[in-house]
């Protein structure tokens, strides 16, 4: 009698190209970048991380209601996004912006959709950052933790049956991995053979609750061999590593159509949003040394600069008209138009029942009664 032991002598490795300092691991094979491709990804990264502070001091600011940053963790969206096709489609998290702005999502769109303003997709009706588009193939943002998942099997086994060279990549935090739907997701595309690639970003953190606490295995890249899914675990912080670990799942999804698992070790170098105090249940020097130490974007910048591809001036050139950009487009969010009180109510039944016809009249009679306690720019 033989028992399969709980877990192996050893950790899986962790797939790397980039040491700290930005120099290139020797010996290590990666998927090569243009310097075309390498400046965008870096340019992106700086773009995200500008967004972010300045996003989280407008809601700090009182002019929007939330915010989530992806401090610590910009690599991972803006490499795994440079790695995909415009026709692969994302199913989100929520720490994924920088695969829509890799995309062509302009700062004028993330920030009309965070003031809910006329021009936001979403009509107001969702909190700030969850971003949805159409156009780029991402689909809108949901508060409830993996969801996403059998709903990204479902899609890349529609792209299977259509004979589509596509693949779907879904985002998932390492908190999400504890729900049940991350067992379904991954099991319904195991089984069926769905291109879909599972991204979990590995950041230490589910909110408060440490990777500790939530299971015993060696992080998450383990659990793909339980369902039959080819894994792979990648430095979160090296965007050359992401990017060539998930070109190279890309490929394995779509011609051999089959699921694949990455797990990307990072750091969650902001609070969980705007809603949360990380100093109440981590140590402020963890927080430090990853900001500094294991920081993605200067780890990438070191790169692009040692082989002659970024200079000074253009990152001086580039904080300044982004910043500049920003601050633009936050004003102009701001003077929009808000959405009438009425799109609360549409675009789910074709002939409203009685039921959210007395809801909506209630609702106007409350505004109407209480002026004060409601924004005065939107239409009653």
């Amino acid at each position: 009698m033989s028992f399969i032991s709980e877990s192996s002598q050893t950790r899986v490795p962790c797939y790397r190209v980039l040491e700290d300092d930005g120099g290139l691991i020797s010996d290590c094979d990666f998927q090569q970048v243009s310097k075309e491709v390498a400046v965008k990804m870096y340019s992106n990264m700086v773009t995200l991380q500008i967004m972010d502070n300045i996003f989280y001091e407008a809601q700090r600011q009182g002019r929007i209601s939330f915010y989530l940053t992806s401090a610590g963790e910009e690599a991972i969206s803006i490499a795994s996004a440079a790695a995909l096709s415009e026709q692969d489609i994302i199913l989100p998290q929520y720490r994924e912006p920088g695969v829509l702005l890799w995309r062509g999502f302009t700062l004028q769109e993330f920030a009309d959709q965070c003031f809910g303003n006329k021009a936001d997709y979403g009509k107001g009706r969702q909190m700030p950052i969850h971003y949805g588009s159409k156009k780029h193939n991402f689909f809108t943002i949901s508060s409830p933790i993996a969801t996403q998942l059998p709903q990204a099997a479902g899609i890349a086994y529609s792209l299977k049956m259509d004979n589509k060279k596509a693949c779907v990549v879904s985002y998932i935090g390492d908190g999400g991995t504890s729900e049940g739907d991350f067992h379904a997701g991954l099991n319904f595309a195991a089984v069926m053979e769905a291109p879909v690639i599972f991204f979990c970003r590995n950041n230490g953190w589910a909110i408060s609750t440490n990777v500790s606490e939530q299971f015993r295995s060696d992080g998450i890249v383990v659990k793909g061999r339980a369902y039959g899914i080819r894994s792979i675990r990648v430095d979160g912080n090296d965007a050359l590593a992401v990017y060539s670990a998930v070109s190279a799942a890309r490929e394995m999804a779509i011609n051999e159509q089959r699921p694949i698992l990455i797990e990307a070790l990072t750091y969650r170098v902001g609070h969980h949003s705007t809603s949360d105090d990380s100093t109440k249940y981590r140590q402020l020097d963890e927080i430090v040394y990853w900001k500094k130490a294991r920081n993605p974007v200067n780890r990438f910048r070191n790169w692009v600069q040692n082989i002659g591809w970024w200079s000074e001036q253009q990152e001086t050139q580039l904080r300044n008209s982004v910043r500049k950009q920003l601050l633009e487009a936050i004003q102009v969010a701001e003077k929009t138009e808000k959405h009438p009180l009425s799109e609360l109510f549409t675009d789910v039944y074709d002939h409203p029942p009685s039921n959210l016809e007395e809801q909506e009249k209630h609702l106007r009679e409350t505004v109407t009664r209480h002026p004060k306690d409601y924004p005065s720019d939107i239409s009653v």
